[in-house]
């Protein structure tokens, strides 16, 4: 059976960096920067008040007090996004908003609370420095300067940079165009009502969750049945509209292993098996004009599950522009024993108690259900609990790897 690593890398020879395209400043939300941006523009533009009160020379007030007042002639209203240019006189001040340009002359803001608010003679009660509560030009970026760099997500704080230094468009690597697929005649929509032998349809909609989350653009194509003639059609169809298609279902040794046989015969695809579990069968290739990349999961829906995590996300995230690193990982320690099979590395169901980063330990329970077909357990499962392919046993209390699942 083949490693882990070398599936992950077998996987990744399948896909390539796409070409950057222009989006709206909205549109590339959830993106990746593909080349720095510098700024056009100093922030701030201009120096201004960082506080409503009053400008004024911080000479002006040496020697203040609440006993001794400075009292100066307010000679000017100053509200932000005033155009108008204003020149103040040693003696005297005026009132002034946050965010409004500084008045030519004018050293220093006071807070309206160290005053008495007055509108045609304001009385001080503190002295103050000159650059008090005064944001100065470029202080905060200069004109020129690199604000985000290439391999950047394009998340809120990115969007507010962008934003402020006036771009309206951004070049970005597009998000990938995901189509998933489920196989099987037992499969039935939610919703509908169940007959004999059949099971709702779960893993097209967990999968293109999974790839949503990963910042991809997913078409959920739901479920095909086991006609080979179907499945073909049905995957040369959904090509125009993928730039990765993921199935599950039909890629084991069954008689009715209707994936596997169709895309035998393009003779573009590899099943193999991966010596892991759950999830240990396994395909991946391309297929249509375009060598679309496909991989192909088993279908047991935490099989399907912990597929994705392991061998699809880092695809995805290198389709993104992204390092396709695997997930985090931390050491917890064992709450009860448990134990795998030697020569396969098992990724256990399991839940990480504790503040995870802190100088404390955490702690990590196993679910109690581990069967590939038991999917409850997933939903409350935070992690991934990693025995490796020589061990068979870890005890109570021994520390253990543990992937951390991605927020949900």
């Amino acid at each position: 059976m083949k490693s882990v690593e070398q599936h992950i890398l077998d996987l990744l020879g399948l896909v390539a960096t796409p070409e950057a395209t222009e989006l709206d400043l909205l549109q590339a939300h959830g993106t990746v920067l593909a080349e720095p941006v510098t700024s056009p523009v100093s922030l701030p533009g201009f120096d201004n008040s960082a506080m409503d009160g009053y400008a004024v020379h911080a000479a002006d007030l040496a020697g203040a007090t609440a006993e001794t007042p400075a009292r100066l002639p307010v000679v000017a209203d100053i509200p932000a996004g005033d155009p108008e240019p204003t020149a103040i006189r040693p003696g005297l001040c005026a009132r002034i908003m946050t965010g409004a340009p500084m008045p030519a002359g004018a050293d220093a803001v006071v807070p309206v609370e160290w005053t008495d608010g007055g509108e045609v003679e304001v009385r001080i009660d503190r002295p103050t420095a000159p650059g008090s509560f005064v944001r100065r030009r470029g202080e905060d970026v200069s004109e020129g300067a690199t604000v985000l760099r290439a391999g950047a997500r394009v998340g809120a704080g990115e969007m507010g940079v962008l934003a402020a230094v006036g771009r309206r468009t951004v070049p970005v690597l597009p998000r990938p165009r995901v189509v998933v697929l489920s196989t099987g005649e037992e499969l039935v929509e939610p919703g509908r009502p169940l007959g004999p032998g059949q099971i709702y349809e779960s893993n097209s909609y967990m999968i293109a969750a999974a790839a949503k989350e990963e910042g991809c653009e997913v078409h959920r194509h739901g479920f095909v049945g086991d006609d080979p003639a179907v499945v073909r059609d049905t995957l040369e169809g959904l090509l125009i509209r993928a730039d990765v298609v993921i199935t599950t279902g039909g890629v084991s040794m069954g008689a009715y292993d209707v994936v596997k046989e169709v895309l035998t015969r393009q003779g573009t695809v590899e099943f193999t098996q991966v010596a892991v579990q759950p999830g240990k069968p396994q395909g991946f290739g391309t297929i249509g004009p375009d060598r679309t990349p496909i991989l192909t999961l088993p279908g047991n829906p935490v099989s399907a599950f912990v597929s994705f995590q392991l061998f699809v996300r880092p695809v995805l995230r290198a389709l993104r522009g992204l390092a396709p690193d695997p997930l985090p990982s931390v050491r917890a320690r064992l709450t009860t024993p448990v134990s795998s099979p030697l020569g396969r590395r098992s990724y256990l169901r399991a839940v990480v108690a504790g503040a995870v980063g802190s100088d404390a330990v955490p702690e990590v329970s196993p679910a109690v259900r581990q069967g590939s077909h038991q999917l409850s357990a997933l939903a409350d499962a935070n992690g991934l609990l990693v025995v490796p392919e020589e061990v068979t046993e870890i005890p109570a209390g021994a520390p253990a790897e543990v992937l951390l699942l991605p927020d949900r």
